[in-house]
């Protein structure tokens, strides 16, 4: 192809990206820029290209300062997104959390409630149980923390699986949970309201079952750690959805479809914050809650610790103006 019909065919691209790059150097947001990383890809190839068909210096010169430049603003916008998502872990969830305290509140009571009203039941009517978990379910769960197995928190099957397998198992699983109560929440929010109650009415079952049968030590042992960001994030999503549920009850004076959108964009990012409480669940519950070495009481109290500091990371973080922006 000769270097005329060339320019030509991609002049008004790269005089659109220059535009786009004089706005961002100076710190304006310029219109299509989720779409620079891709033009800037573009631009790499017209460059190869006129380098490898050996068009004139002049062009490959203007091409290159392109790229330079091109280059400088994707990794300042890259760096700038780390900085958003920093800036969202150490302040913004929480500081969301807190706006939404009467659908965090609400699903929290539904959720601890069940579980914990429920567990107190089957610890004093131990045949209640099997009203909600079939016999062969008691009984693997039974195998699990039994304190003369050898292992802890896994079933006999995945009793040898490696940490990281585990840890790949639990992430799927607690994820899955968490989706299900949260988009549920389009049924009115009644979904949601249904999985917070199952789910607490589930774990009170095995928590009151297994305590009752003497296996309480393992049991709470097992679950204190990762329990703080596995059940606080399950109890956010079942509030993420509730809060879609409550837009399609009562949205005010704006049409439905308005009001759902809005409220799912705060959905949305609770629901990111809910991913990353699990992560760190899934890893708690693979490294450590699964490790029999550690006494008991250590467990304890490092779960207390966790309680704790999911508390305070909720309540408190990023209320001072000094959190990053």
């Amino acid at each position: 192809m000769k270097q005329s019909l060339f320019e030509n065919r991609h002049k008004a691209e790269w005089e659109q990206f220059s535009l786009m790059l004089e706005q961002l150097e100076r710190g304006k947001e310029a219109p299509g820029i989720a779409g620079f990383p891709k033009d800037y890809r573009r631009l790499c190839q017209h460059l190869a290209l006129a380098q490898e068909r050996g068009y004139s210096s002049f062009l490959i010169d203007s091409l290159q300062q392109q790229v330079l430049r091109g280059h400088q603003q994707l990794y300042r916008h890259r760096s700038r997104l780390g900085a958003n998502i920093l800036s969202f872990i150490l302040a913004g969830f929480p500081r969301l959390v807190r706006e939404q305290w009467r659908f965090v509140l609400a699903a929290g009571l539904m959720f601890f409630g069940s579980l914990i009203g429920f567990a107190l039941l089957v610890y004093l009517f131990p045949d209640l149980v099997y009203n909600l978990i079939p016999a062969e379910q008691v009984t693997e769960m039974q195998s699990m923390y039994d304190p003369v197995a050898g292992h802890l928190g896994r079933s006999a099957e995945r009793a040898a699986s490696e940490d990281w397998v585990m840890f790949g198992y639990y992430i799927m699983h607690n994820i899955g949970i968490a989706f299900q109560t949260f988009a549920s929440g389009l049924l009115f929010g009644l979904g949601s309201v249904f999985f917070l109650l199952f789910n607490g009415l589930m774990i009170g079952a095995v928590a009151g079952h297994l305590t009752h049968i003497g296996f309480g030590q393992t049991f709470w042992s097992f679950v204190i750690g990762h329990g703080a960001f596995e059940l606080s994030a399950i109890a956010l999503a079942g509030a993420a959805g509730l809060q879609l549920g409550w837009a399609l009850i009562a949205p005010g004076r704006l049409p439905r479809a308005e009001a759902l959108r809005l409220a799912a964009r705060k959905s949305v990012l609770l629901i990111c914050g809910v991913m990353l409480f699990l992560l760190i669940a899934a890893f708690i519950e693979a490294y450590w809650s699964s490790m029999t070495a550690p006494a008991p009481m250590t467990k304890y109290l490092v779960g207390v610790a966790l309680w704790l500091l999911v508390a305070t990371y909720l309540l408190f973080a990023g209320r001072t103006r000094h959190a990053p922006e």
